[in-house]
C-alpha cells in the first residue's frame, strides 16, 4: 500500500512535507477509496484505538468526515463539544486534552479558531511522554492540512484514477481565488500544490490578498526542502485564470474579518466571482473546486457549482473520508 515508511507522529502543517509524503497519503487514500465502494465499508485497521475529535470551533464537513473515517477504521470515537464542556467553568484547553488522554485517547483531531492550539497540545503530549498523535483539523489563519490533502487527492485521482500521484501536477496551472488572507485552506494548498510541481496563482482584492503574500511567494521559492515552488500573486482575476487547468474558489470569511474589507458582495462578485464566461479564459477542460461551504452567487455562480462537467465539489466531499482514513491509519500505525 505504501510507497515510503511513514515516520511522522503528528500532522500540524504541510510546510515540510515532501513529494514522497504526499504520494504515501495519496496511495493509501486510493486503497481506502476502493474499500468505501464495497458493501462492507469497515476495516479493522484501528480496532481498539480511540480517536477523539476536539472541535473547539463549529464544523459540519470536517468533523463528520473525521468521525466517519474513524468508524470506518473500526476505532472508538469520542466527540468534544465546547458548549457543554468544562471550558465554561474555567478549565484550560490543555487540561481538556489531558482529560481525554486519561480516557485512553490514541489520536486527537483538533480544530480551533486560534492558530497554534494543535501544536501546543502536541507539544504537551510530547512533554508528558505519551504516544498520542495529533492531527490539525484547522487552526485559525494557520493551516487546514486534511482539506488540502483531499483537494490534492481529488485533482490527482481525476488525472489518473488508478494511480493518483503528485508528479501528475507538474506544469498544471491552478488558480486560487478569493479570501486568501483569512484562509487556512489556501495556506495548506499553497504548500501541497507547489511541492507537487503545480504553478499556483493567487487572485483576490488587495484587502484580502495583502502585499506580504508576494514576500511569502518569494520566500517559498527559497526553501530548505530544495523544492522548486512556483507561486504568483495577482490583484486582478484575468491573469490568474488565463490557461488555468483548475480553479479553486474560497469563501469570504466574514466571521474572521475584523474590519470592513469589501465595498459590497455585489462588487466582489463583479470583479472576482467565477462565472461561465470567465472560465472561457481557462483551458477547455478546466475544473472548479471549493472547500465549502459555498456562498452561491458570490464567489461562484450557482449553475457552475451544480454542473457535473465542471464542478469537483461533490468529489471533494466524498474523497474527504478516504483521505482522512488514510491520515488516521498512518498516524495510528494501522495494519
Amino acid at each position: 500500500m505504501l510507497t515510503t515508511a511513514w515516520t511522522r507522529r503528528h500532522v500540524i502543517s504541510l510546510a515540510d512535507f515532501l513529494p514522497e509524503d504526499y504520494d504515501t497519503i495519496l496511495q493509501t487514500a486510493a486503497s481506502f477509496s476502493e474499500v468505501l465502494t464495497r458493501r462492507n465499508k469497515k476495516v479493522p485497521t484501528l480496532q481498539g484505538q480511540v480517536v477523539t475529535n476536539l472541535f473547539f470551533e463549529p464544523s459540519t464537513r470536517t468533523r463528520s468526515s473525521f468521525e466517519l473515517a474513524a468508524k470506518r477504521l473500526s476505532a472508538d470515537t469520542l466527540n468534544f463539544s465546547p458548549g457543554s464542556s468544562s471550558l465554561s467553568k474555567g478549565e484550560t484547553i490543555l487540561d481538556t486534552a489531558k482529560t481525554y488522554l486519561a480516557m485512553g485517547t490514541d489520536i486527537m483531531v483538533i480544530r480551533h479558531k486560534q492558530a497554534g492550539v494543535p501544536q501546543a497540545i502536541a507539544n504537551e503530549m510530547e512533554r508528558l511522554g505519551t504516544n498520542v498523535r495529533v492531527l490539525n483539523a484547522g487552526d485559525g489563519q494557520h493551516e487546514h492540512p486534511s482539506q488540502a490533502l483531499l483537494d490534492l487527492y481529488t485533482i490527482c485521482s481525476l488525472l489518473d484514477p488508478k494511480n493518483p500521484r503528485v508528479d501528475l501536477l507538474q506544469g498544471q496551472k491552478i488558480a486560487i481565488v478569493g479570501d486568501i488572507l483569512h484562509s487556512r485552506v489556501a495556506r495548506s494548498n499553497i504548500w501541497s500544490l507547489t511541492a507537487a510541481g503545480a504553478e499556483v496563482h493567487l487572485a483576490g482584492p488587495p484587502t484580502l490578498l495583502p502585499q506580504h503574500f508576494k514576500e511569502y511567494a518569494q520566500a517559498s521559492q527559497q526553501n530548505e526542502l530544495e523544492l522548486e515552488r512556483k507561486l504568483y500573486v495577482h490583484w486582478q482575476l484575468e491573469p490568474a485564470l488565463e490557461n488555468a487547468d483548475f480553479v479553486m474558489t474560497l469563501r469570504l470569511q466574514h466571521e474572521r474579518m475584523a474590519q470592513h474589507l469589501l465595498p459590497s458582495l455585489r462588487e466582489y462578485h463583479q470583479r472576482f466571482g467565477i462565472t461561465r464566461d470567465r472560465l472561457k479564459l481557462c483551458k477547455p477542460h478546466v475544473k472548479v473546486l471549493h472547500p465549502g461551504p459555498v456562498n452561491r452567487g458570490v464567489e461562484l455562480n450557482s449553475d457552475l457549482m451544480d454542473d457535473p462537467e465542471l464542478s469537483l465539489i461533490p468529489q471533494q466531499v466524498s474523497n474527504g473520508v478516504a483521505v482522512r482514513m488514510a491520515l488516521l491509519y498512518l498516524l495510528g500505525g494501522g495494519r
